[in-house]
């Protein structure tokens, strides 16, 4: 059942668990004692999205894994904030500030959802999931590429995987307080350590409220999250894992530009009505994972994951600037959406030797069942109640008309795929990648508006994504990789005239080099690639409840991200991008040419954090920045309306007076920086927060 906001605040931890090593990704392991022996145990739940222990170096993918204890250096709570220290990921609209939603590599996936993410290789963005907290994540795998040929429909521009916190066999205890800028306060706890000698147990919660920069925008968030390992025989390992969340915050569309400017108004300007009070969206996920080791080459695992979502609540929301530079008329609306998803895989891996050659093998099948309901009711201004507001000078408590419905869909999805991996040693120098995967998918969407007229949609859809890839290592710390593959995904909802849409194709080449230093401390990967992708929805510009297909669109790019130490006491996390994302062909609305709404040509990023001894006590400071290049900041092919370039500077320390207690200070914008991070249109800107502090006070026991 969902969690109420009266549920008493539980504290969490920021300590992290050991961290995910750079060059591989493997599953964490402990140790119990079974039977008079000890045994270590590896949980199936936390494979990493590559599904094999292979090293990242003999993988020909470009790859960066974000550990816990980057985050925690960068200060960072919130899956949007881990993501913006890698490469080629740009923040897209993300629906009035209740979704995540980013670009990477100019793709950024299905509007009618925020965008995709994997929890422990499942799905875990279809539906209504609100802004991930990253209180119960281990680690945010950001693997570049497409990934069709092992997890079918998804971008061809990469893949997020997120690792949750495992529960450990060895009692760990924490707590976490902070207090920050906005009147925000956070309280966190993560408890971990053995029921009995086969069964352990972990407890993740983080509750966190505050106002914001933006006038009268006040976020309330929970997150409780429970899991369990058993150790249910020698070989055998079963883990569950429960996330509910549950999220409250105004619908914000933000700002418009006033005469295709921005800066008119300050970035704290509210333009919709604090009397909608807050749009609540609340997730129940569930996941079943059971692994078994047949003999040391051989294993067998399997999963389930389960998930209900919702979002509920009212908005007001720019429609259109008038002539006179300063009233805005409004739309009301009502949102009344819910979702569940299902979804279970079985998979065998297996190492053999066949004519000299070393194969890892990797078989699999899966499947999943998607409903979606929308109901939306809606009114658009009229001449005599534009439901307007002077934008310079607001003044609250306006009335719009009634509302009536303007959306009221179900949705079905059916879906189900094979897949093949190969990974060869053909050489000591040599690797080689083969993968195949066959989907097979049935869509229905029913339109209840016009059910009277039998307006319903339905499709049966098939796809092969093949992918290969090549490695060659010269030396132990380094590697040159090329692969091409193909990959697709079905799109959601119907266009304006109720027809289905057909699912999007894409085809993909990379070229790359990854390299280790200092025995290992640190490494780097830089890629080049091109994408050419058909059938991608966009916003339909002559009305924003509807998507259209924007036809052929292509990316290219070039891509570096460092990761390590660079000295002792000394880290750093680097990423450049230079994406050049457009459209290849376009129509009357998009125009043939144009760049990809929010993705900049040019995007960097840096933290460099430095740890000492002061007296007795452990202690560190850092500083990083961020650039995020000019962006298009709307798709009609008449406009050319752009977001400025922006750099923001953040500054991390911290203070660790014994090896309990740790305390750290935040600064992000610390120039308080005026910028926007993205744009749905010219009058739906988002603005980036103002300067903001946290202090962060985090006890082990």
């Amino acid at each position: 059942m969902y969690i109420k906001t009266a549920t008493v605040a539980l504290l969490a931890s920021i300590t992290p668990l050991a961290a995910i090593a750079a060059d591989a990704a493997p599953a964490p392991t402990d140790t119990v004692v079974i039977g008079g022996q000890r045994e270590h145990y590896r949980s199936l739940s936390a494979t990493g999205a590559t599904k094999t222990d292979a090293r990242l170096l003999d993988l020909p993918q470009s790859v960066r894994v974000l550990t816990s204890e980057v985050l925690r250096d960068a200060g960072v709570s919130t899956l949007a904030g881990a993501l913006d220290l890698a490469s080629g990921i740009a923040r897209q609209s993300d629906l009035g500030g209740l979704w995540d939603s980013y670009a990477m590599r100019g793709f950024t996936g299905d509007p009618n959802f925020g965008s995709d993410f994997l929890v422990n290789g499942f799905s875990s963005s279809r539906g209504y999931n609100g802004l991930r907290d990253t209180a119960s994540t281990q680690s945010v795998e950001v693997l570049k590429g497409p990934s069709a040929a092992l997890y079918g429909r998804g971008e061809p521009g990469g893949t997020v995987n997120i690792v949750t916190k495992k529960p450990r066999f060895v009692p760990q205890r924490s707590v976490s307080a902070s207090v920050g800028s906005f009147n925000t306060y956070r309280a966190a706890a993560d408890v971990t350590g053995p029921v009995s000698d086969t069964l352990a147990y972990r407890f993740n919660a983080a509750w966190q409220q505050g106002d914001s920069f933006r006038d009268t925008a006040r976020r309330d968030t929970l997150l409780l999250s429970p899991s369990f390992v058993w150790l249910a025989g020698e070989h055998t390992t079963v883990s569950y894992e429960i996330e509910a969340t549950e999220q409250k915050a105004p619908f914000d569309r933000g700002l418009p530009a006033v005469n295709g400017k921005l800066g008119a108004l300050p970035v704290s300007r509210f333009l919709g009505e604090p009397g909608d009070g807050r749009v609540t969206v609340k997730s129940l996920g569930q996941q079943l994972f059971v692994q078994h080791a047949m003999n040391d080459d051989w294993s067998l695992q399997s999963g389930l994951s389960y998930r209900d979502s919702e979002l509920v609540g009212f908005s007001t929301e720019a429609n259109n600037l008038l002539a006179d530079g300063r009233t805005l008329r409004r739309q009301r609306r009502h949102r009344d959406f819910s979702a569940t998803d299902m979804s279970g895989r079985v998979e065998l891996l297996g190492k053999l030797t066949t004519g000299g050659l070393r194969h890892s093998v990797l078989f699999g099948v899966d499947a999943y069942r998607f409903d979606d309901r929308r109901v939306q009711l809606r009114r658009n201004p009229s001449n005599a109640n534009p439901y307007a507001i002077d934008i310079f000078q607001p003044v609250y408590g306006a009335v719009a008309d009634p509302l009536t419905l303007s959306i009221d869909t179900l949705e079905r999805q059916r879906a189900h795929g094979f897949y093949a991996q190969d990974q060869i040693d053909l050489t000591s120098e040599w690797k080689a990648l083969l993968g195949v995967r066959y989907d097979s998918a049935d869509q229905s969407v029913t339109n209840n508006r016009l059910k009277a007229n039998s307006a319903s949609s339905a499709q049966s859809l098939q796809a092969s994504s093949p992918r290969a890839g090549l490695v060659y290592q010269p030396t132990k710390a380094l590697s040159l990789y090329a692969t091409a593959a193909r990959a697709y995904r079905p799109n959601s909802g119907i266009s304006i005239d109720n027809s289905a849409f057909e699912a999007e194709k894409s085809l993909s080449y990379e070229l790359g080099a990854k390299a280790d230093a200092l025995d290992g401390k640190l490494s780097g990967t830089v890629a080049l690639y091109k994408i050419d992708k058909k059938n991608v929805l966009t916003t339909n510009p002559a009305n924003a409840d509807f998507a259209i297909p924007a036809g052929e669109v292509g990316s290219r790019g070039l891509e570096f991200d460092v990761s390590g130490a660079v000295a002792r006491g000394l880290q750093l996390s680097a990423a450049y991008a230079w994406t050049d994302a457009t459209v290849t062909r376009g129509d009357k609305t998009i125009r043939t040419g144009s760049r990809f709404p929010n993705v900049a040509r040019h995007s960097a990023n840096v933290l460099l954090v430095s740890n000492f001894t002061l007296g007795d006590a452990g202690a560190s400071i850092g500083g990083g920045a961020s650039y995020v290049g000019k962006r298009m900041g709307d798709v009609a092919a008449s406009s050319s309306f752009e977001l400025p370039a922006y750099t923001t500077v953040k500054l991390v320390a911290a203070w660790t007076p014994y090896r309990k207690l740790r305390i750290a200070l935040n600064i992000d914008n610390l120039f308080n920086k005026a910028y926007y991070k993205s744009s749905y249109n010219q009058v739906w800107v988002a603005p980036g927060a103002e300067r903001a502090a946290t202090l962060t006070a985090s006890y082990s026991f």
